[in-house]
């Protein structure tokens, strides 16, 4: 599976150029206020974690979908078949002459 962040590409369909000009649409058209560092994060690298409340605001800012900003691959990977493992017989418990693992109650 593979995750791809789109933003910059979904910004600039929409003529945004510039984290400033993300910043300002964020909080005119969305109501939230970020750092110019936070926009400068998402709009240059792949974020391993986005808070629902951020992608909600970004798709409000850009009016675009989720679908815009995340890319997704879902194809299975495919792995070798590996053999079945052997099961160890387990030990007997000692003087267990009725077959019990644990004590009666």
């Amino acid at each position: 599976m593979k995750i791809r962040w789109r933003l910059r590409m979904a910004a600039a369909q929409r003529e945004v150029w510039t984290g400033t000009e993300l910043r300002r649409l964020l909080a005119e058209k969305a109501g939230l206020e970020l750092s110019s560092a936070s926009v400068s994060a998402l709009f240059t690298k792949e974020p391993s974690q986005v808070k629902m409340t951020t992608l909600a605001a970004l798709c409000t800012a850009l009016e675009c979908t989720p679908n815009d900003l995340i890319e997704i691959d879902t194809t299975p990977v495919e792995r070798p078949v590996a053999p079945p493992r052997p099961v160890a017989d387990l030990p007997k418990a000692a003087g267990s002459a009725r077959g019990r693992s644990m004590p009666p109650l």
